[in-house]
């Protein structure tokens, strides 16, 4: 079906409010953001801001959903790729989608810092809660039958952790090299952990 202007230009608008609130967000974290400095930053109104948002909060979490879509995207290529390639081990395919979480983390840092410190709305910990639990439910699902002695939801529950936090200090890195040595790192020690 074709998109109308009008729905092209509200696609647009909705865009580029994202993109604005991403930039003043990433620069003075959430409680210090202001709905003024997003609709200046998107050359946009506080109208057209509210007819897509129903205010920070929202754009807040708007960003935050799209941002662990592209993460569970990027984890789900990485796991669907492996398996094209041969791979059938459930760790090794937990450690690809884990790869491509971290260097989601790196090439998306700035959000992966403002998601991860913790400096959201209210009740914003209760969502990312549920999509943490949510991820823990997909990786789960994914290491049964793996080869390994610590099945079940705890060992699901402490490589999720692992990875969470693995992110949190990716995206603190100064470069690409150091970012994706430190992901290599863990995810070796989450390797040598699911075996032993």
């Amino acid at each position: 079906m074709a998109v109308s202007v009008t729905q092209r230009r509200a696609r647009d608008t909705r865009t580029t409010l994202l993109e604005a609130a991403r930039d003043v967000f990433s620069e003075v974290g959430y409680t210090e953001a202001n709905v003024a400095d997003v609709v200046a930053r998107a050359g946009s109104s506080v109208g057209s801001m509210y007819h897509h948002f129903g205010g920070k909060a929202d754009l807040y979490l708007a960003l935050y959903d799209e941002h662990q879509s592209r993460q569970e995207a990027r984890a789900d290529a990485a796991v669907r790729q492996a398996r094209a390639n041969g791979e059938q081990d459930a760790l090794v395919l937990f450690v690809a989608g884990s790869r491509a979480f971290l260097r989601g983390c790196w090439e998306e840092r700035d959000l992966a810092r403002l998601f991860l410190e913790g400096d959201g709305p209210p009740g914003f910990d209760q969502v990312s809660r549920k999509r943490f639990r949510e991820w823990v439910k997909r990786a789960g699902g994914l290491l049964r039958g793996a080869d390994t002695h610590l099945l079940g939801e705890p060992f699901t529950l402490v490589l999720t952790t692992v990875i969470a936090a693995a992110g949190r200090e990716v995206a603190q890195q100064a470069d690409e090299e150091a970012a994706m040595s430190y992901a290599d790192d863990v995810l070796i020690l989450l390797s040598r952990l699911g075996r032993s």
